[in-house]
């Protein structure tokens, strides 16, 4: 039986957000340790979109699946990238880097999932680096279309930079269709629907309804309703639980705590976004902060 997740609405940016992890009820999963549904939505004439300020990040890399509209990420790094229907942004955060995301003037739609991969600990302080994938691997399969992220699913493997084995699956069905996925042994899975719905074993799973599967599956058939597109993910799970406080990953509260401190003093750590027309953005103090 899997475990039902129901997402939070919460905001990012000026856009509501469905937020399936973290939750009391599951941190991570393998070490996807956060998840964020953004739309979709469409903008009215008198709408800015989505602008999400200078922030920083430690420990994690931020993963954007763009389905509708387009925004454009810059970050500490120099980078200035545009994420397009169809692409991944990968953004390694390690010792510590910041950035911004805003949607591109003109576009008035915004469809996009966006997830935090927790660094293994021995990983965690690498040098920060973007990487931009315009191309993956996607091909049609039981009436259904399959656009594989990052990881390995049978034959296919994407370019996507991983520091831990994972798997990202979208998969896209217009009509109703049984689906049967071929689940990796040791890996504990996630299958949440961004549009319509699906049944797995004689559970309905809506919108924005996380279903957990553990990792008991070798295989499994899901069936899906009309128009519905489910987003997959999986990975061995991490032998520690994560830290995690505002933007921060780590193993240890002292992680959170400097970071913190760096970013209140406008440490080199975590650079500067010149071409950013406002503030930046302070986040919570933690508990454990003094």
């Amino acid at each position: 039986m899997a475990q039902r997740i129901k997402a939070r609405t919460g905001e990012v940016g000026g856009i509501p957000v469905a937020r399936s992890l973290p939750t009391a009820g599951r941190r991570q999963i393998g070490a996807w340790c956060f998840l964020d549904h953004i739309g979709p939505v469409t903008f009215g004439e008198a709408d800015t979109g989505l602008r999400v300020a200078p922030h920083p990040h430690i420990g994690l890399q931020t993963f954007t699946w763009m389905i509708d509209g387009e925004l454009l990420h810059r970050d500490s790094l120099g980078t200035t990238q545009p994420i397009r229907p169809g692409e991944v942004n990968l953004m390694t955060a390690g010792h510590g880097v910041s950035h911004t995301e805003e949607t591109i003037f003109g576009d008035r739609t915004l469809h996009a999932a966006q997830l935090w991969i927790a660094l293994p600990e021995a990983d965690r302080n690498i040098l920060p680096s973007f990487d931009h994938y315009d191309t993956l691997p996607c091909w049609q399969d039981q009436g259904a279309s399959w656009t594989l992220l990052t990881g390995e699913y049978g034959s296919r493997r994407a370019d996507t930079l991983q520091y831990s084995p994972l798997i990202g699956l979208d998969i896209e069905c217009t009509q109703p269709q049984d689906i049967l996925l071929t689940l990796e042994p040791g890996f504990e899975y996630g299958i949440l629907p961004l549009t319509g719905a699906c049944i797995i074993g004689e559970e309905r799973f809506d919108t924005d309804e996380l279903a957990y599967l553990g990792d008991d599956f070798k295989q499994l058939t899901i069936h899906c309703e009309p128009s519905t597109r489910l987003l997959l993910i999986g990975g061995l799970p991490l032998r520690r639980d994560v830290v995690m406080w505002w933007n921060y990953v780590g193993y240890e509260r002292e992680e959170i705590v400097e970071a913190e401190t760096d970013w209140a003093n406008h440490s080199a750590r975590f650079g500067e976004i010149p071409a950013w027309p406002g503030e930046r953005t302070e986040g919570p103090p933690s508990p454990w902060r003094r």
